[in-house]
């Protein structure tokens, strides 16, 4: 097989080249990818003399570069990941998440059809997210595969678009499509934009730490490795034209998360229990925002033969480790992002 991976240089993306590396040594690797701000080149530096991976500097809304990687590399299996993510960016400009995980998705489909025809031995994952479903009440039962699509921000609206793109080409083309939704991922390498690694970064520094609302919110957690065996496993067992949720099992209000994190940092700092989250500030909270995701993920499972390695409170604790001990990589993804850092963060939350 040769396995296309959009995205590839990002958090999730790496995470899955990773993993076909290490668990699939006779298949090729093909890592596609725009090295915006969250893309990062190192990620997959240890890949760069590797003959079973390749990778290309490129768009997933450029039809050219997006029709040569079919040509050239015969791809079998493709995993998209890139997107735009950044919730709080799409309440101020949607248009770039449109173009990307609307527009980029529809690029890559056409692509796929367009080389494939109408094969058996192909595989297309549509990887999305929980947040396409809306927001649960604190007691409402969790999201199932079959849950109704009601996006309340730009971000998962964009992403349900190109979900529903994905589904009508199973049905119009026979495309051989699946959509993964996810909850939240946490692991080492993610940019520091989302909750974890901006938590963990400030208390480093004794920065504060500024969380929406009173951090209520209630999400569920899956650390990316076993988000990467998963999305595997459904491009291998995923019935085409069928959509799955994929949980970790972690769902955990906010700042209980966060405190969690901050007594990690505390624990690593051999610092006084407690020190860390001295440095808790509430700010505003943001338009629209979804007070709880869950997912059930059972009937996943049982089809697809997996389950999560890790448990959320270890987990956790892993990844404070690693950002501890990788100071370096931490320091030159924010100076890299520090333009896009010094308008987003602030009196603005991270949770």
């Amino acid at each position: 097989m040769t396995w296309l991976v959009t995205g590839a240089a990002g958090f999730i993306g790496s995470a899955v080249v990773r993993r076909l590396r290490a668990d699939r040594p006779d298949d090729a690797v093909v890592s596609f990818d725009a090295l915006t701000y969250a893309g990062r080149r190192e990620n997959l530096a240890r890949f760069d003399d590797d003959p079973a991976h390749t990778f290309v500097h490129g768009d997933v809304r450029d039809e050219a570069a997006v029709g040569r990687v079919f040509a050239e590399h015969d791809v079998t299996r493709v995993l998209h990941l890139a997107a735009e993510t950044h919730v709080d960016r799409s309440l101020v400009d949607p248009r770039p998440f449109v173009e990307t995980n609307v527009l980029g998705t529809a690029t890559l489909l056409s692509a796929a059809a367009s080389r494939w025809g109408r094969r058996d031995d192909v595989a297309f994952v549509q990887v999305s997210t929980d947040e396409v479903f809306g927001q649960l009440g604190a007691t409402d039962p969790p999201f199932v595969a079959t849950s109704p699509l009601r996006p309340r921000s730009p971000y998962a609206a964009s992403k349900a678009g190109g979900d529903h793109l994905a589904l009508a080409m199973f049905r119009s083309h026979d495309l051989p499509v699946v959509v993964s939704r996810c909850g939240n991922n946490y692991g080492p390498r993610q940019f520091p934009e989302k909750l974890v690694p901006v938590v963990v970064g400030r208390a480093l520094r004794g920065e504060p730490v500024p969380i929406y609302g009173r951090g209520e919110q209630v999400r569920d957690w899956i650390h990316v490795d076993d988000h990467a065996t998963a999305l595997i496993a459904l491009a291998e067992h995923g019935q085409p034209g069928r959509s799955y949720v994929i949980s970790g099992g972690g769902e955990r209000r906010n700042i209980d998360l966060v405190h969690s994190l901050l007594d990690a940092v505390d624990a690593e700092l051999g610092q006084p229990a407690g020190t860390s989250r001295e440095l808790v500030t509430f700010v505003a909270d943001r338009p629209g925002h979804d007070f709880r995701y869950a997912i059930d993920d059972a009937e996943t499972r049982r089809q697809i033969g997996w389950a999560p390695r890790h448990d959320l409170d270890s987990g956790l604790r892993d990844t404070v480790r690693w950002y501890c001990n990788h100071a370096d990589w931490y320091d030159r993804a924010r100076a890299d992002g520090a333009a896009f850092e010094r308008s987003w963060y602030g009196p603005r939350g991270v949770a």
